[in-house]
């Protein structure tokens, strides 16, 4: 089976159905949760059985439930995050790569004094500033990592404009977004999916870390970050229950960097490489 233009990989398969799954369930979520995720059902820490498949929380409520409902919210949080920062640091990168001298320079500038602070340390603060809503939260790491993206994005476009294809088009007269949009980013793709990826992971987890941290998701919504942050008092008494999110985490985030490295395959085969 191939996929853009390349022979699709057993890992890449295996990434490909760990992401589905979790994506698919989380979308579910309303249909295929057998509880109310909110809804305390019974004893604290009560052990798994026919009717509770990963046992009850701190106050009683579903795991299982919860899980589902706590996916879909960690998976769009990260997702709206990472397409905001795609979305700013495509444009701003090609805007530095194509018009060069002072816009290069300017964006650059602004780019190194945004990562001179620990992007973590700038999430805190912007975040004691602005509150913990599920809105700050997309903004703040959108931004944040829109500066990440605006670094690839400009480096592999700088590294397209000055093929003779480009410089053909050019001096046929094409308009520059027919330029960016026909020569530049389809050979900007394997790259940049690939770096889709890999910042949708980083995405996930400083969503999930935020809310461990309490400054993400608050009560009595729930992600998978805060799910762990809740059943770690448990941890000592031997249940199980804060295994399951920080499964769930590491599972999703294994399963893109098995596409990820799939991608960045394909982009560093050689042309005409088709195997």
């Amino acid at each position: 089976m191939k996929l853009l233009g390349g022979k699709l990989t057993v890992t890449a398969a295996i990434g490909i159905l760990i992401i589905l799954v979790c994506a698919g369930a989380s979308i579910l979520a309303p249909w295929v949760a057998p509880h109310d995720p909110n809804l305390p059902l019974g004893q604290r820490w009560e052990a798994p059985s026919a009717e509770h498949w990963f046992g009850l929380d701190q106050i009683g409520r579903d795991m299982f439930s919860r899980m589902l409902y706590g996916g879909r919210i960690s998976i769009t949080l990260a997702l709206l995050a990472t397409l905001l920062a795609f979305a700013i640091g495509i444009v701003t990168g090609f805007a530095a790569a194509i018009f060069g001298r002072w816009v290069d320079m300017i964006l650059s500038r602004i780019a190194d004094v945004i990562l001179s602070v620990p992007i973590l340390m700038s999430a805190l603060i912007i975040i004691s500033g602005f509150g913990t809503s599920a809105f700050v939260l997309v903004i703040t790491i959108g931004l944040l990592y829109a500066v990440i993206v605006f670094r690839v994005a400009r480096a592999v476009a700088m590294n397209i404009v000055v093929l003779e294809y480009v410089e053909a088009a050019r001096l046929r007269g094409e308009g520059l977004m027919w330029v960016i949009w026909r020569e530049v980013l389809p050979n900007a793709l394997p790259p940049l999916a690939a770096e889709f990826g890999l910042r949708f992971c980083f995405a996930f987890l400083f969503v999930a870390s935020l809310s461990f941290l309490g400054l993400g998701v608050q009560a009595p919504d729930a992600d998978w970050g805060s799910m762990v942050k809740e059943s770690a008092l448990a941890i000592p008494a031997g249940v199980a229950a804060p295994l399951y999110p920080a499964a769930a985490i590491a599972l999703l985030t294994i399963g893109v960097n098995m596409v990820v490295d799939w991608l960045l395959s394909l982009h560093s085969r050689p042309h005409g490489d088709n195997a």
